[in-house]
């Protein structure tokens, strides 16, 4: 995943509302949005080929985790998946503080990342880049890529301002997590395939083209883009909705799913 919009104790009705888009390879095998077969509680999308998640939740508990990765020129070749601290964090008991603390101890063990932790009372936000550490997020509206946590990137920003807007809507402070939510406008800011000037794009040693080509909130490439959007809410009353949209290797839609899930 490379791309996170997320509103953190701002929507009247959810603690945590999340917007995302997964970018990857297209032949990399990936399931769609479901319980996992080895972790029923578990539901999200599914990489096939390390085993790991992108972005899940916890079906009966409140629980939240989603990784991306963090852009460098030459990354080292992990030990293990960033997707494994996704399953591990849902997988296991460990509180979000807990989880993010031994990876201070291990994070290196893993691909260069960013990872968001929500446990139904703290959000947290870990990284192994420059080192691994953690912060706690205070409530407001953030973006997240493949940098630093908040750092200015053109999309990030695009997409943080799009999720205030709709949280600012009538439509979205009314919307909540079940199949009537109004979620039509964070899919089209999920989709805006617009790139900005070279001016405004980040500089993380890849080189200008590949930064431009990457430089889209939707990404469209030959064998790489974005194979998913999608949207979770996670309600006071223990609700869940998580939707999704999946795309093919020309930026077709493939397929749809929403699903709610009730906790308690």
């Amino acid at each position: 995943m490379c791309l996170i919009a997320f509103a953190y104790h701002v929507h009247p009705a959810c603690p945590l509302v999340l917007i995302a888009n997964r970018d990857e390879f297209h032949g990399r095998p990936t399931a769609p949005l479901g319980p996992w077969q080895d972790h029923p509680d578990i539901l999200g999308g599914r990489d096939l080929q390390a085993g790991g998640g992108w972005l899940a939740i916890d079906r009966r508990r409140p629980r939240l985790a989603a990784v991306t990765n963090f852009r460098e020129a030459t990354p080292p070749q992990p030990a293990q998946s960033r997707g494994e601290l996704v399953r591990g964090f849902l997988a296991g008991d460990d509180l979000a503080v807990a989880f993010a603390e031994l990876r201070r101890v291990d994070g290196n063990d893993y691909g260069p990342f960013n990872l968001l932790l929500w446990d139904g009372d703290d959000l947290i936000v870990a990284t192994n880049r420059p080192k691994p550490h953690w912060e706690a997020v205070q409530p407001g509206i953030y973006g997240l890529s493949n940098g630093r946590f908040e750092s200015p990137w053109p999309k990030t920003r695009q997409l943080v301002a799009a999720l205030r807007q709709w949280l600012d809507s009538p439509a979205g402070r009314s919307s909540l997590p079940d199949e009537a939510a109004d979620l039509e406008p964070l899919y089209t800011a999920l989709a805006d395939e617009h790139r900005p000037a070279d001016r405004e794009l980040p500089d993380t040693g890849i080189g200008l083209e590949r930064e431009r080509m990457l430089a889209s909130a939707f990404i469209k490439l030959p064998g790489y883009g974005t194979r998913a959007s999608q949207i979770v809410m996670l309600g006071r009353d223990g609700r869940a909705l998580f939707a999704e949209r999946r795309f093919g290797a020309d930026g077709e839609l493939v397929g749809e799913a929403r699903v709610v899930v009730g906790r308690g």
